[in-house]
This record gives C-alpha cells, sequence and structure tokens, in this order.
C-alpha cells in the first residue's frame, strides 16, 4: 500500500471516495471541489491509500485560506474490507507524520439520533478506532444548534447595555477572565496546556484573523450599574454565520445573562449581518449553554464529535 498526497491525475479517482450524505464524509465531490478553489482544502492535506493505482482510502483535512497548516481533519473514507481500519490509521500516520508530528482533531457531523441508528453507530466505529490506533484518543461531543429567521428575531435586551469595544486588550482580558470555571472543555483543555493569559489572547487572534466575521460585531455587555457583565462575539465561518463566543465574568454567573448574550449575538447577525441562519456548537456536558439555545429558540440539529490527541 502506498500513501501520498492527491495528485491532478487522481482527481477523479478519489472523488468517487466522496459519497454525500456518508458520516465521516463532510465534504461530498462537489464541495470538495469548491474548497479546493477557495484553498480551505487543499492537495497536500489531501491523502489518499492506494494499490496498484487504485484508491482504497482517503483522508481530507481543512484549513482557512492562508493558514500554513491544516486545522481539522473532516474526511476520512475508505473502500469496505477486513483491512480498512489498518488502512485508513496507517494512511492518517503518514499524514501526520508529514505534517511535523502535528495531529489536526478529527471533527465528525452526527445525527441527533446516532446512538440509536445502528448504521450509524457501523460508520462511526472503525473511523473512530482508526482515528485511535492514530493518536487521536479523546472525544469531546458537542451538540449542533440552528437558528432560523422562522424563531424570530430577538429584541434587545432590557437589562444589560451592549457596546463596540475596539481594544483587542479589553477582549483578551474578558477572555481570561471567563476561562475561571469555563464549561467549554477545549476552552479548559487549552487554557491548561498553554496558560490562560495566553490562550486568552490566542482565542482574540483567532476570532479576529481566522474568522471571517467582522470585527466591528464584537459587543462588551454592561449592566445598568455600568458594570461588565460579559461579552459577545457574533461572527461566521466560511459556510455560515455562527455564535462564535459568549462568556460571563465569573462573579456575574447565576442571573441569566447568558440568555441576554446569545440574544444579542443573534441579533446582531440578523439585523446587521443579514443572516437567515446562525450555527452554534456546545458540548454535550455544559448544560446551561444548551438550555439558553432552547429558550431562544435553536434547534438541536445535529452532534459533532470532536477527536483529539491527549
Amino acid at each position: 500500500m502506498i500513501f501520498r498526497t492527491l495528485t491532478e491525475s487522481g482527481l477523479d479517482r478519489v472523488l468517487a471516495l466522496l459519497p454525500a450524505g456518508q458520516v465521516g464524509v463532510w465534504a461530498d465531490a462537489d464541495l470538495f471541489r469548491k474548497r479546493l478553489a477557495t484553498g480551505e482544502y487543499r492537495p497536500e492535506w489531501t491523502w489518499v491509500a492506494e494499490e496498484t493505482g487504485e484508491p482504497h482510502a482517503v483522508a481530507v483535512w481543512w484549513g482557512n485560506p492562508g493558514d500554513e497548516r491544516p486545522g481539522a481533519l473532516d474526511t476520512l473514507n475508505a473502500v469496505a474490507s477486513p483491512a480498512r481500519t489498518d488502512v485508513a490509521a496507517e494512511l492518517l500516520a503518514a499524514a501526520h507524520t508529514a505534517f511535523g508530528q502535528a495531529r489536526p482533531e478529527f471533527h465528525l457531523l452526527l445525527p441527533a439520533d446516532w446512538r440509536e441508528r445502528p448504521d450509524v453507530v457501523a460508520d462511526l466505529g472503525w473511523r473512530r478506532e482508526a482515528a485511535r490506533r492514530a493518536g487521536l484518543t479523546t472525544a469531546v461531543e458537542r451538540l449542533r444548534y440552528e437558528w432560523t429567521r422562522d424563531s424570530g428575531v430577538p429584541a434587545p435586551s432590557r437589562r444589560l447595555r451592549f457596546r463596540p469595544e475596539a481594544d483587542d486588550e479589553v477582549f483578551a482580558g474578558l477572555f481570561r477572565r471567563v476561562l475561571d470555571g469555563t464549561l467549554d472543555a477545549a476552552s479548559r483543555a487549552q487554557a491548561l496546556a498553554v496558560g490562560a493569559e495566553a490562550q486568552a489572547r490566542a482565542d482574540v487572534a483567532f476570532y479576529r484573523d481566522s474568522m471571517p466575521g467582522e470585527r466591528s460585531w464584537w459587543r462588551v455587555a454592561e449592566d445598568a450599574g455600568g458594570r461588565t457583565v460579559g461579552f459577545a462575539l457574533p461572527s461566521r465561518n466560511t459556510g455560515s454565520h455562527v455564535v462564535g463566543y459568549l462568556g460571563v465574568l465569573p462573579e456575574q454567573r447565576g442571573h441569566g445573562y447568558v440568555d441576554d448574550l446569545l440574544a444579542e449575538i443573534t441579533r446582531v447577525l440578523a439585523q446587521e449581518a443579514g443572516a437567515d441562519v446562525v450555527r452554534a456548537d456546545t458540548d454535550l456536558t455544559n448544560h446551561p449553554m444548551a438550555a439558553a439555545f432552547d429558550r431562544l429558540g435553536y434547534r438541536n440539529v445535529a452532534r459533532r464529535l470532536v477527536l483529539s490527541a491527549a
């Protein structure tokens, strides 16, 4: 078996391994072509396992246009065979080595009822085992929510004032403060790895520089007395408008301000950005955030399983 990056001559054969609607295949053939054109997918980030010129497996990593390294693995597929898991694991390991031992997260979009569907459990099972063998041993399940205009555009908050803030240092300080007691697993893990200050600055840089949402949408939330309560970052990715980030300061928690922050993000995206759909993810264990989405009329439409290196 040969493991290599995508060549132009092999494109059509690889496209056959990108069927629409299959678990573990984020991009079908049409979307793959489109993202190759935008630079979100690249030949050097698309790896193929082949034997005698025929592809047996494909792995596709995604990144923002201009990124030097891929940000996430979002497609892994292989021809059905007894060796499918082995081939997929070896393919991932070969790519990780070429990436300089980097092991980007593997993001799998699953139906909300995936545990009750044997076909989905089977499709997920061999992919998860291949990822585990390639070093992606930690799993976080996230709820995928979606708001549409049918749910109504939220009215402005009656108890909080939201103001723009041009100083990135203000937001870096707010990001650092809300890490205390956060229920977001990724934020906790990253802060433990690099420290709260570095993580806060990385968050600001990510939403400012990597996300195509407007910096002018960011808001600081204050109560009637002028005290800072938290902050709200409406944003978007290359596919849709998204609830970027929201946080309530530790000393202000317990008053339901999460509803005000989420409503403001949704209102800004609907009224200022013209969004008809807003998407968001939250950890399965983050019950307060999930409840806020439910109260505002967001629907749980899917789940995202994130597999990462320990």
